[in-house]
């Protein structure tokens, strides 16, 4: 079962964390976590890694299993499969998509949510699976706007007709197999 949220700001609303705990379906504590900040290439993003990783503990996660990498080798499908969740951090998604494609982190990542593992963006890290940049992990077939004032309403999405969403720092989209949903 294909899990995958795609967020502006990722737990910034509570009821985002919540939701992202409940498809990992395991105790906080528990969860193994591949956290991703390859995109925050300027100073201004990489400011913003501490918060996105004190987001996962904050909801519970241990210190422990939280697992950086950068996308700066090659990881194996079997490699991936140990860890329960990933979080990709926002930044420049040019940046990490070529990294992506590079590493051929498609791949693996694949695996992972086919096995069930959950896949949580952050800005640039929500962008990649969208339609917006050529080459993409073509996730969801939408443009992604994130960081907007005004979101698309909340409620169910049509994936086959859907050119464009728009998401508030409070917003996420959830896809889980083949139902698409924003909530807030």
């Amino acid at each position: 079962m294909q899990k995958i949220m795609l967020t502006s700001t990722g737990f910034n609303n509570k009821n985002i964390k919540e939701r992202f705990l409940e498809l990992v379906n395991i105790p906080a504590d528990k969860i193994k976590v591949i956290f991703i900040p390859t995109a925050a290439i300027t100073e201004e993003a990489k400011e913003i890694i501490p918060i996105c990783k004190n987001e996962l503990l904050n909801a519970g996660i241990l210190e422990n299993n939280i697992y950086t990498y950068d996308l700066d080798r090659i990881m194996s499908s079997n490699e991936i499969c140990n860890f329960n969740a990933i979080y990709v951090c926002g930044g420049d998604p040019q940046h990490l998509l070529n990294k992506m494609n590079k590493t051929e982190f498609y791949l693996p990542l694949k695996k992972f949510l086919d096995n069930g593992g959950v896949y949580l963006g952050v800005s640039a890290g929500s962008i990649v699976l969208s339609k917006n940049l050529s080459n993409n992990l073509e996730y969801i077939n939408c443009t992604l706007s994130v960081h907007s004032n005004e979101g698309t309403e909340c409620g169910d999405i049509n994936a086959n007709d859907c050119p464009k969403i728009k998401l508030t720092d409070n917003q996420a989209i959830v896809i889980t197999d083949n139902d698409i949903v924003i909530i807030e």
